[in-house]
């Protein structure tokens, strides 16, 4: 495996924290240094926001955090830590654009926030800008052919993953403490795996939706990318408006339940990917984890399923089609994503109806399956970070390395469930993500049981 240089370590939310709670650093110093990280990426042409980045907005919120905390304010330990937000939510004054060439369709600057964002808000965090994704969110490896496409931040030869491309390279190269991403089928998860992070996809509808300009209303949903499950955590409570869980203490490893099943999630791994994994269950196994071999034979429908492009593809035709009927709007998509879209125009009601049928069957499989397991690990991704030359012109091996990075993560959206990944590599290698999943409504517990698996493997 390659050697690659890890961009340098930054800290975690709770760390940022305590540095404040005991005057170590201010709020202002935080925002400035990731402003000035954000200036020295831009000039060096990095594209990992998009727009404006109010530095004057930012300073001023950092300010108001740091006069509050000396009124005894702290409203969570969010505040004054800067955040990046991905430009698929709306933010007040500011043009949403969904990685697109211009403003989704009628959108003004916003009167207000979009509920997400609101959260954050009023939980103190500082406000950066808004990172670049894939165009309205439709592929999982970030290339963006109207802003730039992110460079890897271990190897900037290799692509970041998508579609929340710029919110992974704002955290892995410090240019916030966390990002706000979306995830409908593995936009949060992909690039964390691919860029060394650790992202958290909840069970879709804990966190409002409004505000944030749709993929898909079956699938969507919205979650943190950070450095630790610990952040994610924290994160996670302040969006879903939850209780933080679980932060107390890590819970052991000995007596987990942790399943895994070859089916469909184990084929093909890139060798790398394939040893990291192992390796992991190895760590795991050695220190009590019960690791718990089941059978899944229904994952292997997924393909025959989607193939004429599932859920996402029927209802963003939906939304999309009277755009792409017009050739002066057609011409302003991403090929790629217009051509994805496209293929919604042949799935028929009646077929839009069975994929809803073969949806809840395979929820019940999994319902079955699943049961007595405390989570179910598989790779995040079966394949590392491509090489944005070899995916870049080629259509082919473009859409042929998106279904390779989609395949693993979007299984738990079609499941409806929720999943952190967390990097499960050696130190110096490209990096591998390990998926820690659940069903629907279990986010609690996958978070407790992440922090368990993350303290085992970083332990090592």
């Amino acid at each position: 495996m390659s050697q690659t240089p890890a961009p340098s370590p930054h800290p975690t939310l709770r760390a940022q924290a305590a540095a404040l709670a005991s005057g170590a650093t201010t709020s202002e110093q935080l925002v400035q240094a990731a402003l000035e990280r954000i200036a020295a990426h831009q000039a060096a042409g990095g594209h990992a926001y998009v727009g404006t980045v109010d530095a004057a907005a930012a300073l001023q919120a950092a300010r108001t955090a740091d006069a509050e905390r000396a009124a005894g304010r702290v409203p969570s330990l969010l505040a004054g830590l800067p955040v990046s937000i991905k430009d698929l939510f709306d933010v007040q004054g500011q043009v949403t654009q969904a990685g697109s060439a211009g403003p989704v369709p009628g959108t003004q600057p916003a009167a207000a926030d979009a509920p997400a964002v609101a959260r954050l808000r009023a939980a103190g965090a500082v406000l950066l800008g808004r990172t670049n994704m894939s165009e309205f969110a439709f592929s999982g490896l970030g290339l963006n052919p109207h802003h730039g496409t992110p460079a890897h931040p271990h190897d900037a030869a290799r692509i970041t993953g998508g579609s929340s491309s710029g919110a992974a390279v704002s955290v892995a190269l410090g240019m916030a403490d966390v990002a706000l991403g979306t995830d409908t089928g593995g936009s949060i998860r992909i690039p964390s795996a691919f860029c060394g992070l650790t992202g958290f996809k909840p069970t879709a509808r804990r966190v409002p939706l409004a505000g944030a300009y749709p993929l898909s209303r079956s699938l969507d949903s919205a979650g943190p990318l950070a450095r630790s499950v610990d952040c994610c955590a924290i994160v996670d409570a302040v969006l879903s408006g939850e209780p933080l869980q679980g932060a107390e203490a890590t819970p052991p490893l000995a007596g987990l339940r942790l399943g895994v099943t070859h089916d469909l999630v184990l084929d093909g791994l890139d060798a790398e990917v394939a040893a990291a994994f192992d390796a992991a269950l190895a760590r795991l196994s050695a220190a009590g984890a019960e690791i718990v071999d089941f059978g899944f034979a229904e994952l292997r429908e997924l393909p025959a399923i989607n193939a004429a492009g599932g859920l996402v593809t029927a209802e963003a035709w939906q939304l999309h089609r009277a755009r792409l009927e017009d050739p002066a709007q057609a011409a302003r998509y991403d090929p790629r994503v217009a051509q994805r879209t496209r293929r919604g125009a042949a799935i028929s009601a009646a077929d839009y109806i069975d994929l809803l049928d073969a949806r809840a069957r395979l929820q019940a499989a999994a319902r079955e399956r699943l049961h007595g397991l405390d989570a179910w690990l598989m790779p995040t991704v079966p394949l590392l970070a491509p090489r944005l030359v070899d995916v870049a012109a080629d259509d082919e091996r473009f859409f042929a390395a998106n279904a390779r990075a989609l395949r693993n993560p979007s299984a738990i959206n079609f499941l409806d469930g929720c999943a952190l990944s967390l990097p499960c590599g050696a130190p110096g290698d490209l990096p591998v993500g390990l998926s820690v999943a659940g069903l629907h409504g279990s986010d609690a517990r996958v978070l407790q049981v992440g922090r368990a698996v993350e303290a085992c493997l970083r332990a090592g």
